[in-house]
């Protein structure tokens, strides 16, 4: 009889056998002891599936018949787990022997947290913090999603300055740990998503469904980060579009008339900047995003936008504007922006 819950680490992969060749180790050397790990292919086409059967004949490989991207990809793959906790992590990640320990024994004391992370650091650039979610995420008052160490592209380097277990606004989905039976109630991640964007709406779901999400950085991986899409117009298109859809699933209307305009003339502002500065791929991203998201706004039914009840407190939200913050008055860090409001 096992009394520590059961832990499934799920990795998605899509044409990654060089991660698994590098990553799968260390998630294999992992010291919790009730753990399972589970290869999702989202219909790989090079040589993973054969790589791992050949050199992981005991894992378990559950087969997408095309690839949904992440956010299909995750649910489909995860109705066919059964485990306690569910902790979705990147192919390109590097994870510390102990690194599942802290965050479950978080989460096991406290039934009100829903979704947790650890500290995210780069993987070529150890002490510094990665892109993707670093020490637990925030967003701002217009929707812009920042970290704990991470403000746009401006990454901190980590001098233990957010080593505290706190709660954020969303856990990163390169290593994400919710509980099983929430991510079921919730439906997983918003299949529309495709990519990008999809963990910052679950967990704001999750907020609104009255639980809390954790950045534990207790326990550290470490993540190559860009790996899995490239750079260009259709991570623009997915990053862009997938924020609107985000705001206008999760705000309250009484936020959302005046929010959402706002939003949409930065965005434009930030694409004819993108086309002077002589990135052609920006603009069309950009274009393509809201073009998008004007037909699903209109074509939305109701039960596609969230729960009725669309208010609460939320921790990791910030009550000012980074892009302001940032851009205008040249702050850099997390601590720099937060403490001005706080």
């Amino acid at each position: 009889m096992h009394t520590q819950p059961l832990v499934a680490v799920v990795i998605l992969n899509f044409n990654g056998r060089h991660y698994l060749q590098q990553f799968l180790p260390s998630v294999l050397s992992a010291t919790y002891p009730h753990m399972q790990v589970i290869i999702g292919d989202n219909a790989s086409t090079d040589d993973s599936t054969a790589f791992l059967q050949e050199n992981y004949p005991h894992l378990h490989i559950i087969h997408n018949q095309v690839n949904h991207g992440f956010a299909k990809g995750y649910n489909e793959v995860l109705k066919q787990v059964n485990a306690d906790y569910y902790v979705l992590l990147n192919s390109d990640v590097e994870v510390t022997p102990g690194w599942i320990e802290p965050v479950i024994e978080l989460m096991e004391q406290d039934v009100t947290i829903g979704a947790c992370q650890p500290k995210m650091l780069d993987f070529n650039k150890r002490n510094r913090f990665e892109y993707a979610g670093a020490a637990g995420g925030w967003i701002d008052m217009l929707g812009y999603p920042f970290s704990r160490g991470r403000v746009f592209d401006y990454c901190e380097t980590d001098e233990g300055q957010y080593d505290t277990t706190m709660p954020v606004f969303w856990a990163s989905g390169a290593a994400f740990f919710v509980r099983a039976a929430l991510y079921r109630q919730m439906h997983g991640f918003d299949e529309v998503f495709f990519a990008h964007q999809e963990e910052i709406d679950l967990c704001w779901r999750i907020q609104l469904a009255g639980y809390h999400i954790m950045a534990c950085p207790a326990s550290v991986v470490y993540h190559v980060g860009g790996g899995t899409l490239p750079k260009g117009g259709r991570k623009v298109y997915l990053n862009f579009r997938n924020n609107l859809m985000m705001l206008a699933k999760n705000l309250p209307v009484a936020q959302l008339w005046w929010k959402l305009p706002l939003r949409i003339v930065l965005d434009v502002f930030s694409a004819w900047k993108g086309l002077v500065m002589g990135d052609q791929s920006f603009f069309v991203g950009v274009v393509k995003a809201h073009l998008y998201f004007v037909r699903w706004l209109f074509g939305a039914k109701t039960n596609n936008l969230c729960p009725a009840v669309k208010t609460g407190t939320f921790n990791g939200y910030y009550k000012g504007s980074v892009v302001w913050q940032y851009f205008i008055k040249k702050k850099k860090t997390f601590a720099e922006i937060v403490n001005e409001r706080h």
